[in-house]
């Protein structure tokens, strides 16, 4: 069996097994393509493989410049892969077993203060007010809403866009996510957010524009405003607000949502929920924000930081 078989494989076990998305099983496909890519020039069979030959790989994604997280990430790829090519009897061995991941810092997630985040939100508000036309406003109302949800709920773009229009209609005051794996979550709805959603549906209803299954219609395939689109327009709002643009994305919104609530004393546990992270130590990545938070308890409550 060819290797780019095997490939196909594993990436149906992937979607079948796992509930990968689509975007989950692109990003494995490109970074199998590079590594079966690797193994056609170095005469070497994926099923054959040995460690030294992984080796030989990782030392060519470090000659080609690529970051320490961007090969961590294609090793992990390449790692999955063998080890379905062994436990489905394709392969005698998998020879990733002895290797290590490469060595990397640990970055900071970008995020942005809450004084960015009011002014975001108030541009997108203000967009609304000043529309001269109704395309115009309802386009405002749908930035106004896409923001107040996220920072609201710390979803996912992905999720985000799709939401269902019987999310905006809810008497409750949370929504229920189907996120990664197919798993369901519990995420709580601010006033505000509730508020624009009721702001934008009727403008949405107003235009006659209601009718499909999505909250965020538009023309595209998947029939809903699509991620690209939204990061676009939020590139706009960032500008206008007076941000830096690269500073902003609908992922970056994210990282706030999740670290203002720590700030604020939000257990890590229930941020993970929120977040719809299957394990915790994929939330550890805002542990900074709780250590800058014990740091300033204990530098302003315990007695002995008071004397001079």
């Amino acid at each position: 069996m060819s290797a780019g078989r095997h490939a196909d494989l594993f990436l149906d076990m992937l979607a079948a097994e796992r509930g990968a998305a689509r975007n989950t099983l692109e990003a494995y496909r490109r970074d199998l393509v590079d590594y079966l890519d690797f193994c056609r020039e170095a005469g070497i069979e994926p099923a054959r493989a040995k460690a030294s030959h992984i080796r030989a790989f990782l030392a060519s994604l470090d000659e080609r410049g690529l970051k320490a997280t961007s090969a961590a990430r294609r090793l992990s790829a390449v790692r999955q892969f063998h080890k379905f090519l062994y436990t489905e009897g394709y392969a005698p061995e998998d020879p990733t077993a002895a290797i290590g991941a490469p060595k990397r810092g640990r970055g900071l997630p970008k995020t942005l203060s809450v004084d960015e985040v009011d002014r975001l939100l108030a541009v997108a508000q203000e967009g609304a007010t000043l529309a001269e036309s109704s395309g115009a406003r309802l386009r405002a109302l749908r930035m106004a809403c896409l923001l107040e949800l996220l920072y609201a709920t710390g979803l996912r773009v992905s999720e985000l866009v799709a939401l269902p229009l019987r999310a905006a209609k809810t008497r409750d005051r949370f929504l229920i996510v189907r996120g990664k794996g197919s798993k369901e979550r519990l995420v709580p709805l601010t006033d505000a957010a509730r508020e624009a959603c009721r702001a934008y549906v009727a403008e949405l209803e107003k235009a006659d524009r209601v009718g499909g299954a999505w909250l965020f219609p538009a023309d595209s395939e998947s029939g809903h405003l699509t991620r690209q689109a939204f990061a676009r327009d939020l590139k706009v709002i960032a500008a206008a607000a007076g941000l830096r643009t690269d500073k902003v994305s609908p992922h970056v919104l994210r990282h706030a949502f999740a670290s203002h609530l720590l700030q604020n004393g939000a257990d890590l546990r229930v941020v993970q929920e929120l977040l719809g992270h299957a394990d915790v130590s994929t939330t550890q990545i805002y542990t900074h924000v709780l250590d800058e938070r014990l740091k300033s308890m204990v530098r302003d409550l315990h007695p002995l930081a008071q004397k001079e």
